[in-house]
């Protein structure tokens, strides 16, 4: 049996429910802690799944937050300083990292409130989480307002990376299965993975062949 849903029904449906199931649609995606900070000291951490890679060259990355008709710590932190970073989740945080979706109040980092450890490396302004294996600290570059719905599409270059050597393949490729790197789909579930196989570069005259 196969459900339908149209565009009038999706805009009918309960604002959870709707939520719940748009979020849901798009499949697994990464899941990452974004630490901030801002010009008086007052660190933030929160939870987001909506990285996407933007290039290589440079090194770009985009981050996609919700409009900004309430307190947005994390985004106003961004826009402060011009730095963040991001932290991988693995098996044994994942559940302290969903709680700091919870609304805090500014004056609460939630690196303290939900247990997680502030990590300070070569200059860098912004705060990583200690016990990510994961590490990323990216420098602000662009802010582009989707009109649509007005969600701000926040786009910054990586300047630093830290992640473990027996992760990183001869050919550059970062087996996140090795750094224990989880992922999520929806609003609130949480996955481990297994990797079927890597396949060889995709030509006309020839199928793809594991690698």
């Amino acid at each position: 049996m196969e459900k339908h849903f149209t565009f009038e029904t999706l805009a009918s449906l309960d604002q959870r429910y709707r939520a719940s199931l748009i979020n849901s649609l798009g499949g697994f995606k990464s899941v990452n802690l974004v630490g901030t900070i801002n010009k008086n000291g007052q660190t933030n951490l929160a939870i987001f799944n909506s990285i996407v890679h933007l290039g290589a060259h440079p090194p770009l990355v985009g981050l996609i937050v919700r409009p900004d008709s309430v307190e947005r710590h994390t985004y106003e932190n961004i826009i402060e300083t011009g730095y963040f970073t991001l932290n991988h989740l693995n098996a044994t945080n994942y559940i302290p990292a969903h709680q700091t979706s919870a609304r805090y109040p500014r004056e609460v980092s939630e690196f303290k409130a939900c247990g997680f450890n502030e990590d300070y490396k070569d200059g860098f302004i912004a705060p990583y989480v200690q016990d990510s294996k994961i590490q990323i600290g990216l420098k602000l570059r662009e802010v582009i307002e989707l009109k649509i719905n007005k969600t701000l599409f926040v786009i910054s270059e990586i300047q630093h990376v830290y992640l473990p050597v027996r992760s990183i393949m001869p050919d550059g490729f970062v087996d996140l299965e090795s750094a224990g790197s989880i992922t999520c789909s929806g609003l609130d579930s949480y996955h481990s993975t297994q990797r079927l196989s890597r396949l060889s570069y995709a030509k006309p005259d020839k199928l793809p062949e594991k690698i």
